[in-house]
């Protein structure tokens, strides 16, 4: 279920909350010390940054300000998210499941930082044993992306991916070029197979020219979600 909340910039004084607002909040189940868990998730990626409790009165600041605030059971107090690090979540939109017994706040991460280690997300801890880079769970092409980045960052000698960064913009550019031909001619022979892997491969290489050319794929990410807007 989505809470279709109207959230003011962040140069705008709090508002009042609207009558239907105040209702959604008295319906959620609250636990017994009267708390809500909360996961947090940028809304471009679906990165989750975070976990955090949340009672009706900082659920209430968040819908007047626009950013995060949440319940600290350590200090018994409210506390708004980035309050010293500056790296505050503006509100996109807050979800609540089938049970309205925990909440999903899909958010601007400022800093790209939400964890207070310096992480993006505080889920950057794989199992025991687990020799994968630990990339925060998100969209499969940021998490490529990510990998793209880290082999430019710290070059392997059998990376494919550091070599072709390695080659420079004329040969990144010719990948690009083979692999839309490869695009095409899969689409003109309705290959449905073929298709899904010459596309898998041309997104695949327009995030390393993405990495080349240093743009983020959020930036990517912001356009499309422009669009979409407008449609």
């Amino acid at each position: 279920m989505v809470a279709a909340l109207a959230f003011n910039p962040s140069s705008d004084p709090p508002r009042s909350l609207l009558p239907e607002e105040i209702t959604w909040l008295g319906s959620l189940s609250y636990n017994e010390q009267g708390l809500i868990p909360a996961i947090v998730q940028d809304y471009l990626d679906g990165t989750v940054l975070m976990v955090a409790w949340m009672n009706r009165e900082s659920l209430q600041k968040t819908l007047e300000t626009g950013r995060t605030w949440f319940w600290s059971r350590s200090r018994q107090a409210l506390w708004p998210k980035g309050e010293t690090s500056g790296h505050v979540q503006w509100v996109k939109q807050i979800r609540y499941d089938c049970d309205g017994d925990a909440l999903v706040i899909l958010v601007e991460q400022v800093g790209d930082a939400a964890c207070h280690t310096g992480a993006r997300s505080c889920f950057f801890r794989p199992l025991p044993g687990d020799q994968r880079d630990p990339i925060p769970a998100a969209d499969t092409l940021s998490q490529v992306f990510a990998v793209v980045k880290a082999r430019q960052a710290d070059p392997r000698p059998d990376s494919y991916t550091s070599s072709l960064l390695a080659k420079g913009e004329n040969a990144i550019l010719k990948k690009l070029g083979e692999e839309t031909a490869e695009v095409v001619m899969a689409a003109k022979d309705q290959d449905r197979a073929a298709l899904a892997r010459e596309v898998a491969d041309l997104w695949y290489h327009c995030l390393v020219a993405l990495a080349h050319y240093q743009v983020d794929i959020k930036d990517v990410y912001r356009q499309l979600q422009a669009r979409r807007s407008a449609k």
